[in-house]
């Protein structure tokens, strides 16, 4: 058998390159770092599109139905408005959904998963409709949790606070206050 010098798989490696330094591996540590920041930058894009796009998606589905839903609770308002945004005295605010008529506003705070602490937070809010949205100062504000699925008993609290709870469902939504249920004004 003859020995093929051009092919020796057993040949030490260390022939074809040089030890690394600690300079070396410091940098292509940095460079990995680099790139995983990068990805992870990339990651949190395509979340936050994915979560806006569902949020949107969620309100559209709730917004289709609100009018009627609130005409059969006594509520007739009219009109509906998306994404109400505004700045008052530097402080930012949004509100997702606003129905109103000549004598009602319902606020609607929409979210695929309700949490107590999103009907706290937007209890607070609500507080200051009059003030953040002149227009509305006059009329009977109501409000509205809508969502796709409640969370330790935030559709209840919310209840328990005056709000209408919605539930969105497949197509639609719907309203899950008992018959008789009165929302409280704000």
């Amino acid at each position: 058998m003859s020995e093929d010098n051009n092919n020796n798989v057993n040949d030490s490696l260390n022939q074809y390159s040089k030890p690394l330094s600690f300079e070396d591996v410091w940098q292509m540590f940095q460079e990995t770092h680099k790139q995983f920041r990068e990805t992870d930058k990339k990651i949190k894009q395509a979340f936050d599109l994915f979560t806006s796009q569902w949020g949107r998606l969620v309100e559209s589905l709730v917004e289709g139905d609100l009018l009627q839903i609130l005409r059969d609770r006594g509520i007739f308002v009219e009109n509906t408005h998306q994404r109400v945004k505004g700045s008052y005295k530097g402080r930012n605010y949004e509100f997702d959904i606003i129905a109103v008529n000549g004598q009602y506003v319902v606020v609607v705070e929409v979210k695929t998963t309700l949490h107590p602490d999103d009907v706290k937070h937007f209890l607070k809010k609500l507080k200051n409709v009059r003030l953040w949205l002149k227009e509305y100062a006059g009329k009977e504000i109501f409000g509205a949790v809508a969502y796709i699925q409640a969370d330790a008993g935030s559709a209840e609290m919310a209840q328990n606070k005056g709000l209408l709870a919605i539930r969105a469902t497949g197509k639609s939504a719907t309203v899950i206050n008992p018959e008789g249920f009165v929302p409280k004004a704000f």
